[in-house]
C-alpha cells in the first residue's frame, strides 16, 4: 500500500516509521522541504540507534529507509491509498491541509487525521469525500505505543471504519473504536488528570517528583502525570484543555493559568527542552 504522510512532526515521523516498518510504502511531505530531509535524517538515526541495541538488521534498516520516499509536492502523492494528516492541532490548519489532501489525492483514496481531540465530522466537511474520513490517533511514540483510536464522524463511511480497523490490527497495533466527540477516549480523561497535578503543583502540595512518584508507585502509572505532560508538550495539553472547556462548556475543563503561563513563556516541555522538567 503506498500512504501519504503529511507532517514531519515528531508524529509524522514515527507513523512513517510504523508504515515503513510494515512494508508499505511512505511519501513523506511537508511544505517546508528541509523540514522533510531532517526528518529523514531523525528517521535514519532512530533505525541506527536500534540497529546498535541489537534490535535491527542493518539489512532491515536500510530496507525499511527504502520504503520511505520525500516528496517536495503533493501532485507527486495523487495514487496513494492512504493519506495520514499529522500537523499542529489546530482546527484551520488541518483543514487547510484537507482541502490540499482532497485536491491532490484520487478520489478512492481514505483520508485520515491523528488529531488528539479535534470534529473529524467538521475535517470532513471541507472534502468532497466526507465518508472517506477518519480518525487514527496513534500515540507517542507512535512506534511503541499499541494503541490507536479510530474515530468515526458523523459522515464517516462503515467501509472507512472498517478499513481503519483492520489497518491497525495489521500494523500491529490494538484499534478501539470511538464515536466522535471532544478528546474521544484517552485524553478526555488524561489531560484534565494532568491538568490536575499542574493544580496540585502550584498549589504547593507536593513538588513535582513527588506528584509523579505518587501516581507511579500509588496508582501504577508507567510515567508521572508532569513528565508525561512534558512528553505530550505543554502546547498540546493546553490546547486540548481549552478544546473541552469550548464544547463542553464546563468549570472542571478550566486549564490550569500555570499550564497556560509556562506555554507563554515557550516551556512546553521536551521539544524545547523546558517543561516541569529540564533536558
Amino acid at each position: 500500500m503506498r500512504v501519504l504522510v503529511y507532517g514531519t512532526g515528531t508524529m509524522g515521523k514515527g507513523i512513517s516509521q510504523i508504515f515503513a516498518q510494515n512494508d508499505h510504502k511512505v511519501l513523506l511531505y511537508n511544505p517546508n522541504i528541509e523540514s522533510s530531509k531532517r526528518a529523514l535524517v531523525s528517521l535514519d538515526n532512530g533505525f541506527e540507534r536500534l540497529v546498535t541495541k541489537g534490535k535491527l538488521s542493518v539489512e532491515n534498516k536500510y530496507n525499511f529507509l527504502n520504503n520511505i520516499e520525500i516528496i517536495d509536492s503533493l501532485e507527486k502523492a495523487s495514487d496513494v491509498d492512504l493519506a495520514i494528516e499529522a500537523v499542529s492541532e489546530n482546527m484551520e490548519i488541518k483543514k487547510a491541509k484537507f482541502a490540499e489532501l482532497d485536491h491532490f489525492t484520487d478520489n478512492r483514496a481514505i483520508l485520515a487525521t491523528n488529531t488528539s481531540s479535534l470534529s473529524i465530522t467538521e475535517l470532513a466537511l471541507v472534502t468532497n469525500r466526507p465518508d472517506k474520513v477518519v480518525g487514527m490517533h496513534f500515540f507517542n511514540p507512535a512506534p511503541i505505543m499499541e494503541l490507536v483510536e479510530i474515530i468515526n464522524g458523523m459522515t464517516t463511511s462503515t467501509e472507512t471504519i472498517d478499513f481503519a480497523q483492520n489497518l491497525s490490527k495489521e500494523l500491529g497495533k490494538k484499534p478501539v473504536l470511538v464515536e466522535e466527540a471532544p478528546g474521544f477516549i484517552v485524553n478526555r480523561m488524561l489531560i484534565p488528570m494532568i491538568n490536575e497535578a499542574v493544580s496540585i503543583y502550584s498549589e504547593g502540595v507536593a513538588t513535582i517528583e513527588d506528584i509523579d512518584t505518587a501516581m507511579k508507585s500509588g496508582a501504577n502509572h508507567p510515567i508521572g502525570p508532569l513528565a508525561l505532560a512534558d512528553l505530550i508538550g505543554l502546547d498540546v495539553c493546553l490546547n486540548i484543555m481549552d478544546i473541552l472547556h469550548i464544547e463542553f462548556g464546563l468549570d472542571k475543563y478550566t486549564a490550569h493559568p500555570l499550564l497556560r503561563k509556562m506555554v507563554r513563556a515557550n516551556k512546553l516541555g521536551r521539544k524545547t527542552r523546558e517543561g516541569f522538567y529540564k533536558y
